[in-house]
């Protein structure tokens, strides 16, 4: 039988009852406060079970637990009957927050910050946080924990001594396609997120740059709906139409294998293409230099030759 939940919002102002507790398999667990300092700590990624005895002790210790969305964190602290005082932090109110949050550590005060799920700041607010917490001279302390990122790598079955995580690709095919041509020169595995709504044009991209590669989808990672799949990306992608496209998704895909060929031709245009639209000729050049494997003077003269293409239609009103 599970503890009844303590409240899960302590009273503005004050540090919280004088005994913290948590609660594990019917278990009440006294808590001491933390050291002072900010507590980045790693929250699950999905199954509640995921969290550590070192995390929950911190949580129910601290005096402010800033956190993405309150009503998500909730979920945590009430599953393991914290009494704790959330504070918003995100994307939109950082700004104001920071300084509150730094003024609260000036005082002494310990404050964990927790994303909605897995590490905070891989592709979750807290960078400016914790470089002007360092700065002020505060200590910011680690929890390791659950990480999408690292469960997929670990699960892909793919080489895991190197490797680039990308975040989000961009959402329209032009910009990604020309990513994903730049990430193909890289010599390592590469990890990326995508939304389920976009998973099979993503696909269909990816088959097209790095089809002969092996990868691996992995969806809903550590929840009830788990699903990973592995197969080269061009199988992938000719069954993306199965896929559920509700959930998280973190996609793996395999390295370059060795003595890979200069870029091909239509990477090649992806790249120039979306290099033109922001950089001078000279410099769209130079970047697809360093990235084709391809002689300066035949991507020169292709380069021109796409810069003429762009010119004309713009000329005949075309979008």
């Amino acid at each position: 039988m599970r503890p009844k939940a303590a409240s899960t919002n302590r009273t503005e102002g004050l540090t919280g009852p004088a005994e913290r507790t948590f609660a594990v398999a019917g278990h009440v667990l006294t808590a001491p406060k933390p050291v002072p300092g900010l507590h980045l700590v790693a929250t699950p990624i999905g199954n509640l079970g995921d969290i550590t005895l070192r995390a929950l002790e911190t949580l129910a210790g601290v005096d402010i637990i800033a956190c993405e969305d309150s009503r998500i964190t909730r979920r945590l602290t009430e599953r393991y009957a914290i009494s704790a005082l959330l504070k918003p932090y995100h994307e939109h109110n950082a700004a104001l927050a920071r300084p509150k949050i730094l003024e609260r550590l000036a005082q002494g005060a310990s404050i964990a910050l927790v994303s909605d799920a897995g590490t905070p700041l891989i592709s979750d607010p807290g960078f400016k946080l914790v470089r002007e917490v360092c700065a002020a001279g505060h200590a910011v302390i680690a929890l390791p924990g659950p990480s999408s990122v690292l469960s997929a790598l670990a699960v892909a079955a793919l080489p895991t001594d190197r490797f680039f995580f990308e975040g989000f690709l961009p959402p329209k095919q032009t910009a990604r396609r020309a990513r994903l041509a730049e990430l193909a020169r890289i010599d390592a595995t590469l990890v990326m997120f995508e939304s389920g709504n976009r998973m099979q044009d993503t696909l269909a991209d990816l088959a097209e740059i790095m089809g002969a590669r092996d990868a691996a989808i992995c969806r809903e990672m550590t929840k009830m709906h788990e699903d990973i799949r592995r197969a080269p990306v061009s199988e992938l992608a000719r069954s993306a139409d199965t896929l559920e496209t509700r959930g998280e998704f973190v996609l793996v895909i395999g390295p370059p294998p060795a003595g890979a060929q200069a870029m091909a031709g239509h990477e090649l245009d992806d790249l120039l293409r979306a290099s033109l639209r922001r950089d001078s000729v000279k410099d769209a050049v130079a970047h697809a230099v360093e990235l084709s494997g391809r002689p300066r003077r035949e991507i020169y003269a292709r380069a021109l030759e796409l810069a003429k293409e762009t010119t004309a239609k713009g000329d005949d009103g075309e979008e």
